[in-house]
């Protein structure tokens, strides 16, 4: 998913062209969430990819573990994930925020 597809493009007065600030959606638990302890190796990328099919998804994981300090991809060996399972709510609410 090309989740900047929708965010609207703003120029600086100096004719620089940069994106409007991308808004994220609280993402409430559920009880189809999935649960995991990470392991050596883990990254929000491969998470997502096994969870959702689509490495560009890892933004999810992250909105949904808003707790976790993630200063990269990787999340703190041996910490609990939540992966929200219905991502189609996640994805219409990311949408309506950034229309």
């Amino acid at each position: 998913m090309d989740r900047y597809r929708n965010i609207k493009t703003l120029r600086n007065t100096q004719g620089i062209e940069y994106y409007r600030g991308t808004k994220y959606p609280e993402i409430p638990l559920s009880e189809n969430d999935i649960y995991v302890i990470t392991v050596t190796g883990d990254r929000l990328d491969i998470l997502a990819n096994r969870y959702y099919g689509d490495p560009t998804l890892y933004w999810i994981i992250s909105a949904a573990n808003p707790s976790q300090s993630f200063s990269s991809m990787y999340p703190i060996e041996g910490s609990q994930l939540r992966i929200p399972n219905n991502i189609s709510n996640v994805l219409a609410a990311y949408n309506a925020l950034n229309s």
